[in-house]
């Protein structure tokens, strides 16, 4: 039952009743207002005897709940400078998800409105579902109902821990999907149409969730942004847990790292992973999804190709030059490398560098800061979209490319397609990322497709075949046939 007033509104939830707010949406059409309900636990706070173990369903409470602000974050104190802005909240309930809905009495054909589950990224260590970027006032207007979901970070939800759980953020989404399948509909919304999505490592969640034999029952679409998957290795789970139980001075058991406080961790965790470059963009990142033999019997990649996740439609994509921002610092150095010693210090092979070099003509002529950029961008991300895709073979599968150059960088980075996936180009720290004016054109051409994706299981796009057609999104935005033709060199 939902009870309203003139700004707060009331959801009876299985666990309990929560009260959220009333906001306007922007956009000339569509619904003129939206209903936040914010930081509502789905699991128990992970500290005490629950920390580093599987998270466990948020107990029954008595009364109305305040859902009017986001609850403590797993993120822990001032992340610095991000390009997304991604605030921190201190407190132990961590464990949390934001519903955003045009109306939780609202009452559809099938039982509802479709979903979509948004999941974060910051490379699996940082980043927080607090961002007003998140907000999914936007979605509600065009009739998606959203909701966003913390998981733990880091070694917290990751790190492996003799006695302990592995996947421990892995759980959590697992969790915190289940909560979705509970209770979404008081909050209008059908969870027979779940869409789950995410940027970065919220992208290589999605890929995880869809290789994930275990997880098939709790959404029916993905669409993963700049996706960078997990997988790592047992062993080198392993091998870095008991290296910062070894430098912890305690034995790797859950004992011992219940002992060490969190600061201490999170303090080791940073030293032990700065300077990581080169060996992530070899042998991916330190902390993610493991390759465990339970939650992951297997890679995703070998997974996909099983057919896990083959009848679900997948969009997926990148922007063209992620991590071209990272050369910045070293720009100047580059000038007076040879251009065959970076592009094997990035690890071209010689037998593809010449053919690389004339797929991306265009970009090798605006420096080597630009060509560097655009190695490490094809190598972490944009070989990746090709590869999933070839593994799902014939199943729904449809690319983009977010080639839209930002008036800030002078190119396509990481994270700028966010904003214009929400539709939230007024929102705030906008003009570091975007510059002073970006397109409201496009974002409605991103955000259309999104909703449409949702809604239908089809972005509008023609899905991926033989021809290689993506959506390309620039101004003008194009369909694109080979769209990612400047990888081939490196697959």
């Amino acid at each position: 039952m939902t009870e309203q007033t003139t700004d707060l509104v009331e959801v009876q939830t299985a666990a309990g009743r929560v009260r959220g707010r009333w906001r306007p949406t922007t956009g000339s059409t569509g619904n003129p207002r939206s209903a936040a309900f914010l930081g509502i636990p789905f699991a128990e706070p992970p500290v005490g005897e629950l920390r580093f173990a599987a998270p466990v369903p948020k107990a029954p409470w008595q009364g109305v709940r305040d859902a009017l602000a986001f609850a403590p974050t797993t993120q822990r104190g001032d992340p610095g400078v991000t390009l997304i802005p991604e605030p921190s909240v201190p407190g132990e309930s961590t464990l949390n998800v934001n519903v955003f809905t045009p109306d939780p009495a609202v009452t559809a054909p099938g039982g509802g409105l479709p979903v979509l589950v948004w999941i974060h990224g910051g490379g699996y260590f940082a980043g927080s579902p607090a961002s007003p970027w998140y907000d999914g006032r936007n979605f509600n207007r065009d009739d998606v109902v959203t909701v966003t979901i913390s998981y733990r970070l880091g070694f917290d939800g990751f790190g492996w821990i003799g006695g302990a759980p592995s996947n421990r953020g892995v759980r959590d989404w697992l969790l915190a999907l289940e909560w979705v399948q509970q209770n979404i509909t008081v909050f209008g919304g059908d969870p027979a149409r779940v869409t789950i999505a995410g940027q970065s490592a919220g992208g290589g969640a999605v890929l995880t969730l869809l290789g994930m034999p275990s997880a098939q029952h709790l959404f029916r679409g993905g669409y993963a942004i700049s996706g960078a998957l997990g997988d790592v290795s047992a062993a080198r789970a392993e091998a870095f847990g008991r290296r910062m139980a070894a430098d912890a001075g305690v034995e790797s058991t859950l004992e011992g790292l219940r002992s060490v406080s969190e600061e201490r961790l999170l303090e080791l965790q940073k030293k032990a992973t700065e300077n990581l470059m080169d060996s992530i963009i070899d042998d991916g990142l330190p902390l993610g999804p493991v390759v465990d033999g339970d939650l992951l019997p297997q890679t995703t990649r070998e997974s996909l190709r099983a057919g896990v996740g083959a009848d679900k439609p997948l969009v997926m994509g990148a922007t063209d030059d992620e991590f071209t921002m990272a050369m910045a610092d070293v720009a100047k150095t580059l000038r007076w490398v040879p251009t065959g010693m970076l592009l094997g210090k990035l690890g071209v092979p010689r037998s593809r560098r010449k053919a690389y070099l004339a797929a991306n003509a265009d970009v090798a002529a605006l420096g080597k800061t630009r060509l560097a950029g655009r190695v490490l961008t094809d190598r972490m991300f944009r070989t990746a979209v090709l590869d999933i895709a070839a593994d799902r073979g014939p199943a729904p599968t449809w690319l983009y490319r977010f080639a839209w150059p930002s008036g800030a960088f002078g190119f396509a980075e990481h994270c700028l397609d966010v904003p214009f996936f929400f539709d939230c180009l007024d929102g705030p720290a906008m003009q570091p990322l975007a510059g002073p004016n970006p397109p409201q054109a496009l974002a409605d051409e991103v955000h259309s497709a999104a909703v449409a994706f949702v809604r239908d299981g089809d972005p509008g796009w023609p899905r991926l075949d033989a021809s290689g057609t993506a959506r390309v999104y620039d101004t003008p935005t194009r369909d694109e046939a080979k769209a990612y033709r400047s990888v081939d060199a490196l697959r």
